[in-house]
């Protein structure tokens, strides 16, 4: 049986669940319209700040960087998952993301098992306390030398707010939630770019993998690629602060746009474990290449996951729309954003 569930709302529905009735076919398309005003909105957004920003960019200097045990050189990776357990915002799927995605890294990319730093709420490892993510980015960039290959992934929720620097085409800040984030707050994307693109030097390149709500632009990298056009939109904050890097590349692949939500779902799993449907997907679609003998490219990643989102989409029951509150379509695009503009059909390498 099937199950879908979003990160932000842990109502589930299955095949076998829950009846649904009363839904007419106005109120479907104009949810769908609702969908498509919004996507259009972040787009024409972008785009008309794209020509007023150009490069007066100006901001101050990344956080110290603190940590007693220096991590090891070449590849690196800091991988988080937050499960949120017996609290209201339980999630199911973050602790098998996480397995999946050291099991991607070792396997595939041949990431050594001590260069990678864990955070989650399984035994033996360090709860992700917004305190230990924190201590984790320093981590991350302890030492950083030309040639490094940095990963950070992220499984858990993920919020939006106002924003008051003027710095968000969209007037929203993002953030990621920590296990604690009701008592200690969140992490907010202008803290992450600061302590993870900032200080990337030449030749030192980072991947981010963000699965949860509102993660479109989580690190406030300047470039959106739109999968839609081929080609890269302007992102850079109307306020001129700096968001890119000391040299170095940063790329994001995230799980949905700013706007929307991420699900959790069983839909991507032979055994039926519920996963985040971005992180199955991602690793699905690296997979998938390397089964086929093929090349592995950005844009390659990116098309396979909107292709598989979609065909889960179009298999689920209920009417578009409505996964906020049944839970059986996945409404996500996957997006991608770096520091600098590139061809995306560039090998995938970490």
């Amino acid at each position: 049986m099937e199950s879908l569930t979003c990160k932000n709302c842990r109502r589930r529905s299955s095949k076998n669940g829950i009846v649904f009735s009363g839904r007419s076919k106005d109120w479907s398309l104009e949810l769908e319209k609702k969908k498509t005003e919004a996507k259009m909105l972040c787009q024409s957004l972008r785009k008309k700040f794209s020509s007023s920003n150009g490069n007066s960019q100006t901001g101050g200097p990344p956080p110290p960087i603190i940590t007693s045990e220096p991590p090891p050189r070449g590849k690196r990776a800091f991988l988080c998952g937050v499960t949120y357990k017996k609290q209201k915002c339980e999630l199911k799927g973050t602790a098998q993301d996480v397995k999946n995605m050291k099991d991607l890294l070792v396997d595939q990319f041949c990431f050594p098992i001590e260069s990678i730093l864990i955070l989650a709420e399984e035994e033996n490892y360090k709860a992700p306390t917004r305190k230990n993510i924190e201590d984790g980015f320093k981590w991350l960039m302890t030492g950083i030398q030309s040639g490094d290959s940095l990963i950070f992934y992220f499984s858990g929720h993920g919020l939006r707010q106002r924003d008051f620097q003027g710095d968000e085409i969209d007037g929203f800040d993002e953030s990621i939630c920590p296990v604690d984030f009701q008592s200690s707050g969140v992490i907010l994307d202008n803290y992450i770019n600061e302590a993870i693109v900032r200080p990337l030097i030449t030749d030192v390149t980072l991947h981010a993998i963000v699965d949860c709500c509102h993660s479109g632009t989580i690190l406030d990298l300047p470039h959106v690629y739109d999968i839609n056009t081929g080609k890269w939109d302007d992102n850079k904050p109307p306020s001129g602060a700096y968001k890119g890097t000391s040299g170095g590349r940063a790329i994001c692949f995230s799980a949905c746009e700013d706007y929307q939500q991420a699900a959790d779902t069983s839909a991507f799993s032979q055994e039926k474990e519920m996963t985040g449907a971005m992180t199955s997907t991602f690793i699905g679609a690296i997979k998938a290449a390397v089964g086929n003998k093929e090349k592995i490219t950005y844009s390659g990643i990116l098309d396979s996951m909107h292709q598989s989102l979609r065909q889960a989409h179009k298999s689920g029951c209920i009417s578009t729309g409505l996964r906020r509150v049944f839970h059986r379509k996945i409404l996500q695009d996957p997006l991608l954003s770096s520091s600098e503009e590139f061809n995306t059909s560039t090998e995938f390498k970490l």
